[in-house]
Formats: C-alpha cells, sequence, structure tokens
C-alpha cells in the first residue's frame, strides 16, 4: 500500500558526512524546526519539549564545548577519533539541542497526582516524537542529520553558554547540513521477532 507518510520516514537517515551547501535559508530551516516541534504530540498536550537552534560560529562554540568536556575522559591516544567525530558534526550549517521542561512534567505530577510516575516517562517520549519529526522534516527538505548524545558531560557548559532556564533538561543534539555523503544500505530485524499480530 503506498503512503505518503512512509515514503516521506525512508528518507530519514543518520548522516555523519555534513556540509554548508543547504539550498534553504536560515529563516526557513528555523520555521521549519520550529513548526515540526509545534505539530508533535505529547501527552495531555503537555508540549514540553524545548529546541534551542544553533546556526554558524554558535553551532561550532557547542562542539567546541563538547571537545573540551570529553578531553579530560578519553583517553589521549584515543581522542583523536573522538575530535574527528565532533568535527564531522561541526561542519554542518547548525546544531539543534533538544529539551524537556521538568517544570511542566512537575506541574503535571501535581495536577494529576494518579499518574505521577509516568509523566517523566511520557516526557521522554514527547522528546522522542520531537526528535523524530524534526528529524524527518529535515529529510523532506533534502537536509541531512543524525542524533546524538553527548549530555549530561555538556549540560552545565550548554546552561551557561546559552542561558538556558534551569528546569530546561538537555536530552539530545542534533547536527544538521548538506548532504556530502551516500546512505549505506539499511538492515532490518526479522518481521516475525518484531511484531505479534492477532484477528
Amino acid at each position: 500500500m503506498s503512503n505518503k507518510a512512509i515514503e516521506v520516514f525512508t528518507q530519514r537517515r543518520s548522516q555523519y558526512a555534513l556540509g554548508k551547501n543547504v539550498e534553504a535559508s536560515q529563516e526557513a530551516l528555523i520555521q521549519l524546526i520550529q513548526e515540526a516541534v509545534r505539530q508533535a504530540p505529547s501527552s495531555f498536550n503537555s508540549q514540553s519539549s524545548r529546541a534551542v537552534i544553533l546556526f554558524g560560529e554558535q553551532s561550532d562554540k557547542f562542539w567546541q564545548l563538547t571537545k573540551d568536556a570529553l578531553r579530560p575522559l578519553v583517553p589521549a591516544d584515543a581522542f583523536g577519533a573522538t575530535e574527528g567525530k565532533l568535527d564531522s558534526f561541526a561542519a554542518g550549517v547548525g546544531t539543534i539541542l533538544f529539551f524537556e521542561d521538568q517544570n511542566v512534567v512537575k506541574g503535571l505530577q501535581e495536577q494529576f497526582p494518579l499518574y505521577a510516575d509516568n509523566f517523566p516517562v511520557w516526557s521522554e517520549h514527547s522528546t522522542g516524537i520531537a526528535q523524530f519529526a524534526v528529524w524527518t522534516a529535515l529529510a523532506e527538505a533534502n537536509v541531512g542529520a543524525s542524533l546524538q548524545h553527548y549530555n549530561p558531560v555538556v549540560d552545565q557548559a550548554v546552561a551557561e553558554t546559552w542561558n538556558i532556564p534551569e528546569s530546561w533538561t538537555l536530552r539530545a543534539q542534533m547536527p544538521f547540513g548538506s548532504n556530502e555523503g551516500e546512505f549505506g544500505e539499511k538492515s532490518f530485524m526479522d518481521d516475525s521477532e518484531r511484531f505479534r499480530v492477532f484477528s
């Protein structure tokens, strides 16, 4: 069965070879990212997801902060590979930092105590959906991206550098830019191990 949504989903792949040759303007990219997060569903319509969009030197600054945070943690003889990977992320046009606002989560816990234990879990669902929505929207616009997780080692530096509210918890980072590399074949596990259907 043909389905436009699935066709777009298949375009979303991890791109590690990023460049700055993106046709869309910065303003168009901002609008695209914001609308994708805005349209992403969340439990109780909590809208707990937050995003900080970094371009150019600001994006470079994030990856430099990440290098600085990792340098004391990675053995010196292995840091070259780590640095090369971080430089490949910085080679794009920007980076999106995804956060979840814990004030929203706490407010829902107080308002609906019966579900209090679930709201932190549902918050993680919300950020995952927002990340997928942005990633897919970028892919449809022919913009490459990947999802990275250098939190919590960069959390404090990020908060101090961009004046992030205390209640925002960093969950992921998405470097994006032009697709400068080919995508390899994506493998899938056998459906019999993943799905069960009853009728």
